[in-house]
């Protein structure tokens, strides 16, 4: 249904309320689904009237549609099932138990059995869990309770629980404006003319003679304040011309102009008042029309929650929606970074912070004293500090130059980082911006001084109209200006009538804009295109405020406080240009302006009252809050870290503390560590003989080598690139790459008493290899697909021998099918020697896509039904992936070379992609550099842009002479979204994304000599393991390529292989949370998951650091690489 047919429903609904038809209302809500309200869904529950609780949700969601579904009927039925039994009516218990909760057995047997137990009880509160049962309205308020917190957590729900604002009477309003349209239209308009149907159009039969024309009004005694409006032609209209499309098109900002403040809307005049018709032209000269919902904008971009999708599969019982919103109950309070890591004196008040969108430990901190510091927090190190100075007085302007004699104290307002890292934008309190070019390590140099505003620049960001990455600012001169790299103002925005205090650049689709906020509390939004402002708005508090969007950039939150000292936290409905929902929990009166972050699309941070408090983005109330061990000042300043595992906070002393999470200290230990080990005097030993010997003893082996004979040592070969020809930097690891003197020790696994293996039931069939292995998101399955096309899945419960529920080699899981005992069964071809299975997994579990030569099938992954199917070849498919942003996208790669773009929701090919030669092998996106990266089986990457699905680059692997370039390649990017793992038979390698380099490689050598099957990252991105043809698994560190363990194929095989052919991974992944696990799909058909035992806890020890590498990290040039 479109956007204008379900906006036509709500004003139906509008109309019949209005009217007093109660039960209509209601059956046009649960039939449409549009809108649940929440009121009358609360009156039938609380009488008890179930049957019609039940038809009402139905509307909206089914039994096994979601978790969030099926824990809603859940309680409705268990509460229904609890009061027959209150009510000693047997029988009708027991017919509730068999028809209405039997169904719940097939997921929760244990809980089953244990609500039918309670019919052996004379009274069910004689059951522990039930001891505090009060009464059944006391019993229904409290249910009540629960059930509205459902609701709002279940996706299906989301923009259906509160109804759009209308003016009343809007559906008459519409009519009588259709109606004084039609009569402008008349040839021979009568004065006052009678309406008496609405069932054709209006017109006046001929008189004896012209009149004037008179506007008409529908003659219904409950429009008390009759209206007249402009010709629909003058707004678009459902069907605008194509002049008023474009014109649509060009202000894009839809559902915040719709709904602007008065000043700037389409104001409606009393029928009286407007004797003379309205011009076309008088309303095409209106600023602000409000934007058709199909143009581009912002009104659709909840569609990522795939409502489509589900409105469509609806009859066939889904389970949850194809969307990227994380489930809440995969979060916790302890992925909050809440310890206190460290604490670290400045020196000087700190003003601003942030991450490094990359490196994510490396901080900018900017002080009331303008200087700029740049911390490696993990080594609690100050690198690098540039006090202020103007770099170029002649070229500022006189008053800047007159201020700054007066008064040379200047305090920095906001440090930022560009994108990619490459920049660190420095905002002043008087005029001036500076940019510093950051060259890693402790190099940071002046790149650009910039006399930006008259008196203070309030806030910074950076920005890429037109693909080219600008710096915007604000002021106290009531200005935003968008300035190039070259200090070019490119864009100047004036409106604001106070100083501007804070600017929020975005995009949406193509859709670029600013939004900015002013100390008197307007928000205005800018296009660039110095056309104006779009929207007019008052933020909460009429003062200053910040607006920040999600890290998906799919939700948008502001923070604020009013004069008064009152402080707000809101999140806006982009659709409505409405406040969303306001979070509580601010003391009554803040002595300064609230600051606040957000962090993994699910949590916001605040600090205020000498705290740091923490919010659950779709939950108003705090979730927690805490003082960081006391030191903080009454408004507290915050960050996050892009992985948001650390946090930084300011102090009352001149300083700041570093907060993390479990992962956040895992990452500051590893880079103590790294640190000390880089530091230690190698100790020489004797290197010992080849590992391959079959009977070697001990079990575990450390063998030591020198960094010259590593396999993961840098080579003349690398990119075919001379080493004369390489750079300082470049020679300097050649060098330590010679140094002979350097030791490192290789651990050897051969005996399956150093680690732990389980073999998923079921799986071992050696005519079904595995083809693709992944394990589920939520950590706790594992989902294997098959050559023959058919998928299983192995699933860990939470029970005392394992309570965390999560995956693990210390108990052997379930082979899970539904009660049904369907299998998921690609469609596959009579011929499918050639087909190439491929599997993609939604983010939240609830569906896998795959194929395997014939159709793409969605499965609900709860029934294993096929839920639809799509992308009939030729050509067949080869490789899936969701966009990471939008699981209405699919990038589907194809047996032709093309990868194309799909859209499920309209069933299309938005784009085609052409840049191989063979088959598509690989697809991997980076969010932050907005690219996709495709590999194939021609040896080749391409990288394309995420917006406009073009080509940016292409460029083929360096081979080992002789090689051909043929060979499956496999592509995933590094958490760090910018360094990318490319795995080929003939090597690993590592590329810096960001530049289309090679940066690292690695090829069989040494005690790996066979060609690589298949690898994949560690969670942490700190590890690589891989898989080989001869059974060996190699763990590498990450960041090197230097190999630190060897894991034998004695160690996951209990006996050899009975015929002549060894077994061998073809499939690996990487537990999503735990590092040091991983699992392996064998040519046998077997699946294993395989973890360091506790004794050893991780795979081998820490590779050093290369000299003069960044975390082992060091460019290397790839300028002979065939590329396009």
């Amino acid at each position: 249904m479109s956007s204008l047919s379900r906006e036509l429903v709500f004003l139906i609904l509008q109309f019949l309320e209005e009217e007093k038809f109660k039960e209509a209302v209601h059956r046009l809500e649960q039939e449409s689904g549009f809108f649940f309200n929440m009121k009358y869904f609360e009156e039938k529950a609380l009488l008890g009237e179930w049957d019609e609780v039940e038809k009402y949700l139905s509307g909206f969601t089914k039994v096994d549609e979601n978790r969030y579904s099926m824990k809603i009927f859940f309680e409705v039925r268990k509460q229904k099932y609890l009061e027959a039994l209150d009510s000693q009516d047997r029988a009708k218990a027991v017919e509730i138990l068999v028809k209405d909760l039997k169904v719940f057995s097939t997921f929760n047997e244990e809980l089953y059995k244990e609500i039918t137990h309670l019919l052996t009880l004379d009274n069910f509160r004689e059951n522990e869990q039930l001891s505090k049962y009060g009464d059944t309205k006391s019993a229904r308020s409290i249910m009540l309770v629960e059930l509205k917190k459902l609701i709002e957590a279940n996706p299906l729900f989301r923009e259906k629980l509160v109804f759009p604002t209308l003016k009343a009477s809007r559906l008459r309003t519409l009519i009588n404006q259709s109606l004084n349209w039609q009569h402008q239209l008349c040839k021979n308009p009568r004065p006052n003319p009678d309406i008496k149907t609405l069932f054709m159009d209006h017109s006046c039969s001929p008189p004896n003679g012209a009149r004037a024309s008179t506007p008409v009004t529908l003659p219904v005694a409950a429009l008390t304040k009759p209206l007249t409006y402009a010709p629909l032609g003058a707004h678009g209209g459902p069907f605008p011309p194509a002049a008023a499309a474009a014109a649509a098109n060009a202000n894009a900002l839809a559902g915040w102009m719709s709904n602007a403040n008065p000043s700037l809307s389409m104001q409606s005049a009393p029928v009286a008042a407007s004797p003379m018709p309205v011009q076309l032209g008088q309303v095409s000269s209106l600023k602000h029309p409000r934007t058709p919902s199909t143009g581009l904008g912002m009104i659709d971009y909840q569609s990522s929650d795939h409502e489509q999708l589900m409105k469509r599969l609806r009859t066939a019982q889904s389970v949850d929606e194809v969307s990227y919103p994380p489930q809440h109950a995969s979060w916790s309070l302890d992925d909050l970074p809440r310890s206190v890591a460290c604490s670290l004196r400045q020196g000087s008040t700190v003003m601003s912070m942030d991450f490094h969108p990359l490196h994510h430990t490396l901080l900018a901190v900017g002080c009331n004293n303008g200087e700029v510091t740049l911390w490696e927090v993990g080594l609690r190190e100050r690198l690098v500090s540039k006090p202020f100075k103007v770099w170029e007085m002649t070229a500022c302007s006189v008053p800047f130059q007159g201020a700054i004699a007066k008064d040379p104290s200047i305090s920095i307002t906001r440090v930022s980082w560009s994108p990619d890292g490459n920049l660190i934008g420095v905002a002043f309190k008087k005029h001036l911006v500076h940019l510093y070019a950051y060259h890693g390590s402790n190099d940071l140099r002046q790149h650009l001084e910039i006399d930006a505003h008259s008196g203070g620049v309030n806030d910074l960001a950076f920005s890429h109209p037109n693909k080219q990455l600008c710096v915007v600012t604000c002021g106290d001169d009531k200005l935003i200006k968008v300035w190039d790299l070259n200090g070019r103002k490119l864009f100047h925005f004036e409106g604001h009538e106070a100083p501007v205090y804070s600017v929020c650049p975005h995009q949406k689709e193509n859709i670029q804009f600013i939004f900015s906020t002013a100390v008197d509390g307007k928000i205005k939004a800018w296009l660039y295109d110095n056309v104006g402002s779009r929207v007019d708005y008052d933020a909460p508090g009429q003062y200053c405020t910040t607006m920040l969007y999600s890290d998906d950039g799919n939700r948008l939150f502001s923070c604020g406080t009013s004069k008064d000292g009152d402080s707000f936290l809101v999140e806006w409905n982009e659709s409505e240009g409405a406040i969303k929902r306001t979070y509580s929990g601010f003391r009554k009166k803040s002595t300064g302006i609230a600051q606040f972050d957000t962090t993994r699309n699910h949590f916001l941070a605040v600090g205020e009252d000498s705290q740091i408090k923490f919010w659950d983005m779709d939950n108003t109330n705090v979730l927690t809050s805490t003082d960081a061990d006391g030191g903080l000042p009454s408004i507290p300043r915050l960050r996050f870290n892009k992985e948001g595992n650390l946090l930084v906070v300011t102090t009352a002393d001149n300083g700041f503390k570093v907060l993390a999470n479990a992962d956040g200290l895992r990452s500051l230990r590893a880079i103590e560590s790294r640190s000390y080990e880089a530091s230690r005097t190698p100790i020489e030993m004797k290197v010992s003989t080849s590992a391959m010997v079959p009977n070697i003893n001990p079990a575990i082996n450390k063998v030591d080598r020198m960094d010259a004979s590593s396999p993961a040592r840098p080579t003349q070969i690398l990119n075919g690139v001379d080493p004369l020809a390489r750079s300082v930097e470049k020679r300097r690891l050649l060098d330590d790459a010679s140094d002979k003197s350097k030791r490192w020790e290789l651990a050897e696994i051969v005996d399956p008493v150093h680690c732990r293996v389980a073999m998923m039931p079921d799986s071992k069939d050696p005519a079904n290899k595995v083809a693709r292995l992944l394990y589920t998101n939520s950590g706790a399955g594992i989902l294997a697909l098959g050559s023959n096309g058919v998928q299983k899945l192995w699933k860990w419960r939470s029970n005392d021998e394992n309570p965390s529920g999560k995956a693990t080699a210390s108990v052997i899981p379930q082979h899970w099918q539904p009660n049904s005992g369907l299998l998921m069964t690609n469609d596959v071809p009579e011929n499918c020697e050639e087909a190439v299975p491929c599997i993609a997994l939604s983010k939240n579990d609830s569906y896998v896509m795959s194929a395997c030569g014939g159709k793409v099938s969605l499965f609900n992954m709860m029934t294993f039904k096929v839920m639809t199917t799509f992308m009939s070849p030729p050509p067949a498919s080869t490789f899936l992936a969701f966009h990471p942003l939008d699981n209405n996208i699919i990038a589907i790669g194809t047996q032709d070379s093309s990868i194309h773009i799909y859209n499920v929701r309209v069933d299309e090919v938005k784009s085609k992609l052409k840049g191989h030669q063979k088959h598509i092998t690989g697809l991997a996106f980076s969010v932050n550099l907005k690219i996709m990266v495709s590999s194939g089986a021609d040896a080749q990457l391409c990288f394309w842009n995420m917006d406009t699905w073009d080509k940016r680059k292409s460029l083929t692997i360096q081979l080992p002479a002789g090689k051909a370039p043929i060979g499956d390649m496999q592509v995933q990017f590094y958490s760090d979204q910018t360094r990318l793992l490319v795995c080929h038979e003939s090597q690993l390698a590592l590329y810096d994304a960001a530049k289309a380099e090679c940066i690292r490689q690695w090829m069989p050598q040494d005690v790996l000599p066979a060609p690589i099957t298949c690898a994949a990252y560690s969670p942490n991105s700190q590890l690589v393991y891989a898989g080989f043809t001869d059974g060996n698994i190699g763990v590498f560190d990450a960041d090197s390529l230097k190999l630190r363990c060897r894991i034998a194929m004695s160690v996951y095989l209990a006996q050899a292989s009975p015929s002549s052919q060894t077994v061998y991974p073809l499939a690996l992944t990487a537990h999503l949370q735990e590092p040091y696990q991983f699992a392996v799909g064998l040519s046998d058909g077997s699946v294993k998951v395989i973890e360091p035992s506790d004794a050893e806890g991780k795979w081998g020890v820490t590779v050093p650091v290369d000299n003069g590498a960044q975390n082992g990290w060091t460019a290397t040039s790839s300028s002979n690489n065939p590329a396009s």
